[in-house]
């Protein structure tokens, strides 16, 4: 089992990886971790991810009340609480400004054509939430409506990304998928377009999610 400080850590070195790929520059994004029914993890304000220790990691309450850690959670805080208020199931809620899927969510382009099985399999179809003011519960309620639909990755409208699962590095790797489907949808594009598959092919690619679901096991 996991130790609260283990947890810290992960955050970090999630972090780290975030910004050396480019998913966040500067001291954009955030990340965070439900440890408790009521107590969060997540990542200081105004920090570059690449530069977070497990000290600087705070720790709050559902009602965005800070239990341990000195500095300012994210100001993203009310985002993250409202993903795990209506979705109990996700303990981890990661967002970034990757630049490929934050490209489509400033156009208003939703990523919901299965022109690439690999990140339908594992992302299902993305949607652009309607706009809301970041650090705002504005933003809150437009990704809660989106959550609402089942979906594990939405681009944020003007804004970025936000992916969730039940753990830190399923929330990651999320955000790395979604941002190289982005990247293969916009080069398809260039390219007159991506071809999606027929409506047998899809259902013949359900079958299989199904199947790889109930086996715990997707490639």
């Amino acid at each position: 089992m996991y130790s609260k400080d283990l947890y810290k850590e992960t955050i970090c070195k999630i972090g780290k990886r975030m910004y050396k790929k480019g998913l966040v520059v500067a001291n954009d994004g955030n990340i965070s971790y439900r440890i408790a029914d009521n107590e969060v993890l997540i990542s200081p304000s105004g920090v570059c991810k690449a530069d977070m220790t497990p000290d600087m990691i705070l720790k709050t309450d559902m009602d965005g009340n800070v239990l341990e850690g000195s500095g300012k959670p994210s100001s993203e805080l009310l985002m993250h609480l409202r993903v795990y208020l209506t979705l109990p199931d996700r303990k981890a809620v990661i967002h970034a400004h990757p630049t490929f899927a934050t490209a489509f969510a400033v156009a208003n382009i939703p990523l919901d054509k299965i022109i690439y099985p690999t990140a339908y399999s594992f992302l299902g179809v993305v949607p652009v939430t309607k706009y809301g003011t970041s650090t705002t519960t504005d933003l809150a309620d437009v990704v809660e409506e989106c959550l609402r639909k089942g979906t594990k990755a939405v681009l944020l409208q003007n804004h970025g990304a936000l992916t969730s699962a039940s753990s830190l590095w399923d929330a990651y790797y999320l955000m790395e998928r979604l941002e190289s489907y982005a990247a293969i949808s916009y080069f398809a594009r260039q390219l007159g377009g991506g071809r999606e598959l027929t409506d047998d092919e899809k259902a013949k690619l359900e079958i299989k999610i199904a199947r790889q679901k109930d086996s715990g096991s997707i490639y």
